[in-house]
């Protein structure tokens, strides 16, 4: 929708610029969003109760929980890159680039959900993954481009995962750029720390 109607006024073509986003958000929908709910609500019922009783440690829930969301990460990006193709998308650049941007986008997004849903109660994690996923939509560089952000704000923005993940998928995906460095860097940092605090503070209940 975003790439046909005028609702961007940008330099080049408007689904170039939109489709890494949609790509990008993808992921933060399916390894954060949906998978802190849907934990927190696990571990609320005592699905995770039980499966603490096995012996499945924290840190193989969470290898299990990501690989499940890679998994359902992989159809969304056929269908969505099947989509922008048919709106007129031609991907620049090597697309082998993305893999490991979405790789590391997706550890850092789902240990921030697990580690809220490990955290918190089902519905103080049904609130704030919602808040958060709201706040990171509108500042990430998503679908409107970072330059119209106040200049005071752009550097701590370019600081968040889903501005990281945007920023590198755009960059190789729309503008033909190499190994993305920075991006990469920064989304490393935040898999490490975020699934680190996940797989230390996670309960079971």
């Amino acid at each position: 929708a975003f790439s046909s109607a005028p609702l961007l006024d940008l330099a080049g073509r408007r689904v170039d610029f939109v489709a890494p986003g949609v790509l990008a958000l993808a992921v933060m929908s399916t390894a954060f969003t949906g998978q802190a709910i849907a934990t927190g609500f696990e571990r609320r019922y005592g699905v995770l109760k039980r499966l603490g009783a096995t012996p499945l440690s924290r840190p193989g829930l969470m290898l299990g929980k990501t690989a499940a969301v890679l998994a359902i990460e992989l159809l969304q990006v056929l269908v969505i890159g099947a989509v922008a193709v048919a709106l007129g998308w031609r991907p620049q650049g090597d697309p082998l680039w993305a893999v490991p941007l979405v790789l590391l986008g997706t550890a850092a997004f789902s240990g921030l959900g697990l580690l809220l849903a490990g955290t918190l109660r089902a519905e103080a994690t049904l609130a704030v993954a919602n808040l958060l996923y709201l706040v990171l939509l509108g500042l990430g560089g998503v679908v409107f481009p970072l330059d119209r952000l106040p200049a005071e704000l752009r550097p701590a923005v370019e600081l968040l995962p889903i501005t990281a993940l945007t920023t590198g998928l755009r960059s190789v995906l729309a503008g033909g750029a190499g190994f993305p460095a920075g991006p990469l860097l920064v989304l490393l940092v935040w898999a490490a720390v975020l699934l680190a605090l996940a797989a230390r503070f996670f309960r079971w209940e």
